[in-house]
């Protein structure tokens, strides 16, 4: 006969063995992902319609480095994976001041999609929407104003706003160009600003207007 409570003893007794992440689940779990949009297109056909799901998507590890992608697919599932494994190939290292805004004002364009964007200050928080807002999230954006003044496709929306990143320069970067410190390109926009406020406070005239 077999003894049962001698086999459940056994078995209660074994801890179950937990299964230790792998590399690549560690890799994605630190990636912050978007889902933009899903858009559903159909080919007609002899005997009727294929459909088929485009998906767009943002990722980025919220630290300055951010990428966008797009898949498509006859299934949601498989268009958002094939999104999301493009947009990881193609992530690009943005500098942000301070690790919360942008270094200055920059605009961008893509088509008919325009964009502008804005350095804040602390407490400001990201003042954007829909596709601009994911890409601020994503990239670790916490002070920004923007502003699309073009169209509302978001895939011209994610592209002019990447358009305008990349081309955002560091006081580092600017200093190494131009063969001077970095004290001297940050004094020399802090006292530009300093006399546009004593100019506007002598003349009575607001700060950065111009006759």
């Amino acid at each position: 006969m077999v003894d049962f409570k001698k086999d459940n003893k056994q078995i209660s007794g074994q801890r179950p063995r937990r299964r230790n992440p792998s590399k690549g689940d560690r890799e994605e779990s630190e990636f912050i992902e978007k889902l933009v949009s899903i858009n559903r297109v159909a080919k007609v056909v002899k005997g009727g319609r294929r459909f088929a799901f485009g998906a767009l998507v943002v990722i980025g590890d919220g630290n300055g480095r951010v990428g966008f992608g797009s898949g498509k697919a006859r299934e949601v599932p498989e268009a958002i994976r094939k999104a999301t494994e493009e947009a990881k190939g193609a992530m690009v290292h943005i500098p942000l001041r301070e690790g919360r805004t942008l270094h200055h004002d920059i605009s961008g364009r893509f088509d008919a999609g325009r964009v502008h964007m804005r350095a804040a200050p602390p407490g400001t928080g990201i003042i954007a929407g829909g596709p601009m807002r994911a890409v601020f999230e994503a990239l670790g954006l916490r002070d920004v104003v923007a502003k699309s003044i073009g169209c509302s496709n978001p895939h011209n929306m994610i592209r002019a706003t990447f358009h305008g990143l990349i081309q955002i320069l560091s006081p580092r970067s600017v200093a190494s160009k131009r063969g001077k410190k970095v004290s001297d390109i940050v004094g020399h926009r802090v006292d530009k600003t300093t006399s546009e406020a004593d100019v506007a406070a002598s003349t009575g005239a607001p700060a950065g207007a111009r006759e």
